[in-house]
């Protein structure tokens, strides 16, 4: 396998990033700041190409693990970019009120709709501060995702949440190469080699997924991997195809009314070639 060069791709996306602000005139930058290497590694990157007075982290806190924040802040510190805090743990209380009105629903019947609603929540918020710093900077704010390759591939991602973004840098990088990035970057140790986790359901995402990232990222590369664990892999993959295209249904109408449209074009040449034969 061709080695990863570091110092190549992270030159190339910090290209990227910079082209792309000057192309379509932006100012900054907005992300959510989890405490974890994916976001970490996304702020250093942001903060390397525009500049860390261009770049807005927050943290977004919702039933979560106090490190998550205490990791968040020395992100943000070691590359000297403004971290707000927004705590959503009442919005999400207020929201399940609203929610057991409608029926008495057991832990187990809300249990993926409680784990979902977060990241969607955040992204709310983010989008929020993207239009505010929007009108008090007098530039364009845009968000910036944060998930990874390995993510992506089996769809560990909410729809309308972490899914949502307008510039990704990470997207097309196995895990390792994520840290690989975020090492070279010189990311804080506790927080590059910390065990990822969405910091919202008490788990590790390979405890959730069931298969370890190291597996996702051998199989798409076309290494051998256990049987098992390519069937779990392509499982995933393929539950998951309905989040990457939204189908758009096109009316019947129109592609009759393209049908007569040919016809009558189609009339119309045979009625020109009839006369020039008549006036020939």
């Amino acid at each position: 396998m061709k080695k990863f060069n570091v110092k190549k791709e992270v030159e190339g996306i910090t290209k990227f990033i910079k082209d792309y602000f000057k192309e379509h005139n932006l100012k900054g930058v907005v992300l959510g700041i989890s405490g974890g290497k994916d976001s970490a590694v996304v702020a250093a990157l942001f903060a390397r190409a525009l500049g860390s007075e261009n770049v807005l982290g927050v943290t977004l806190p919702c039933h979560s693990i106090k490190t998550d924040k205490s990791d968040a802040k020395l992100v943000a510190e070691k590359y000297n970019f403004e971290l707000l805090n927004i705590d959503l743990t009442n919005v999400y209380d207020e929201f399940k009120k609203q929610i057991y009105k409608i029926n008495n629903f057991t832990d187990e019947e809300l249990k993926n709709s409680d784990i979902n609603v977060k990241p969607r929540l955040r992204m709310a918020s983010v989008y929020y501060l993207a239009a505010l710093y929007t009108e008090l900077k007098c530039g364009t704010y845009v968000v910036a995702g944060t998930g990874n390759k390995c993510e992506l591939y089996v769809g560990y991602f909410t729809k309308g949440g972490d899914s949502t973004f307008d510039i990704g840098v990470i997207n097309d990088y196995t895990v390792d190469e994520v840290i690989k990035i975020g090492e070279y970057l010189e990311v804080p140790d506790q927080v590059i080699h910390k065990a990822p986790s969405d910091g919202l359901s008490g788990l590790t995402d390979e405890d959730k997924l069931g298969v370890k990232y190291k597996d996702i990222a051998s199989y798409m590369n076309g290494e051998p991997v256990y049987e098992e664990v390519k069937k779990k892999i392509e499982r995933l993959h393929n539950n998951s195809l309905h989040k990457f295209n939204i189908p758009i249904y096109k009316r019947q109408w129109l592609k009759w009314k393209n049908l007569k449209l040919e016809c009558m074009v189609e009339n119309l040449c045979h009625s020109t070639k009839d006369i020039i034969i008549v006036l020939k």
